[in-house]
């Protein structure tokens, strides 16, 4: 488990949904803050994913320092441990010259685990997964989330029926110990290792489902596909950059199982989907100031942040089980 860290001033962290301009918002923030920006996106790590994932361009990466951006081969693999201590490390070097941090993106696990720290629970159990995954073939993750309310109710109520991967990391902690997770991660359920100030980006439901549907013609028109090939041709993707929205249906579609119609289609209804949960994930969290967006810009959204910033300055330092 990694040692909470005390300190000022306070990390600012910019999250919200997918396509709710947190980009954009973060560019003006950081410039505002005099700040570098570390990003809380799971794919943003690698290298050549650039088009799917909305990486920032290499003309905002000179506007403002990036960290953790392009720093994995496609074939790696990215877990939460390994991400904490590299933003722990990010955090380090920014400070170590004056700079203050602002962390941007919309991985709600990696933003748990940065805020809270790593559940130190049992290692991974191959011969365990490739049983269940074989099973949710079957039966789907909604099943197996019930069975998990059988054994955790704690940990269902936290974990959406889509989300495979925390429901097997679930049932697999409870398969190798016969204790249930939400049990053991009390034990990092504490406050916060970084005094923080949270902000979180959205916009009305059929706003956000607009800006999708958009973004994912643009991403298609500006190559996403050609991008997908190319990964492909330098050797492809590890299991976890192939589950990336938009890479995974695209994969699909260069196998042949889906018409490249009916993948556009099937990204933009599961960006849909994923957006949804992840404002679920956002509501949840006690501590977050939540802006709904209107038509302002993203330089009036930066400004009235760094004002709520400047007008009440202090660290939250409290905590929320979430």
């Amino acid at each position: 488990m990694v040692e909470p860290v005390v300190s000022s001033p306070p990390v600012v962290l910019l999250t919200g949904t997918t396509a709710s301009g947190k980009t954009g918002v973060s560019l003006t923030l950081a410039e505002l803050l005099g700040a570098e920006i570390v990003s809380l996106d799971s794919m943003l790590v690698y290298r050549g994913m650039d088009i799917g994932t909305a990486k920032p361009t290499r003309e905002e990466q000179v506007r403002i320092r990036h960290h953790l951006i392009d720093i994995l081969d496609p074939t790696e693999g990215m877990n939460l441990k390994r991400y904490v201590e590299f933003a722990d490390a990010a955090v380090a070097d920014i400070r170590s010259r004056g700079r203050r941090v602002l962390l941007v993106g919309g991985t709600a696990l990696y933003l748990h685990g940065f805020l809270y720290g790593v559940f130190d629970g049992p290692s991974a159990d191959p011969e365990f997964r490739s049983r269940l995954r074989e099973e949710a073939q079957g039966l789907g993750p909604a099943d197996l989330h019930t069975r998990l309310a059988g054994i955790d109710p704690v940990a269902a109520r936290r974990i959406h029926p889509n989300d495979y991967k925390r429901i097997e990391r679930a049932l697999e902690v409870f398969a190798l110990t016969g204790r249930p997770i939400s049990e053991q991660q009390a034990q990092w359920q504490g406050a916060f290792r970084y005094p923080n100030r949270l902000f979180v980006l959205t916009h009305p439901r059929a706003t956000m489902d607009a800006r999708i549907d958009g973004r994912v013609d643009r991403m298609m028109a500006e190559g996403l596909l050609h991008e997908v090939e190319t990964l492909r041709a330098r050797g492809g993707l590890g299991q976890q950059a192939k589950d990336a929205l938009g890479y995974r249906e695209l994969n699909r579609h260069l196998d042949g199982e889906l018409t490249l119609m009916a993948a556009t289609t099937e990204i933009k209804t599961k960006t849909r989907r994923f957006a949804r949960k992840q404002l679920t994930w956002f509501r949840s969290m006690a501590t977050a100031k939540l802006i709904e967006r209107g038509e302002e810009s993203d330089e009036a959204v930066a400004r009235s942040i760094n004002q709520q910033l400047t007008e009440s300055p202090g660290p939250c330092l409290g905590s929320r089980d979430w």
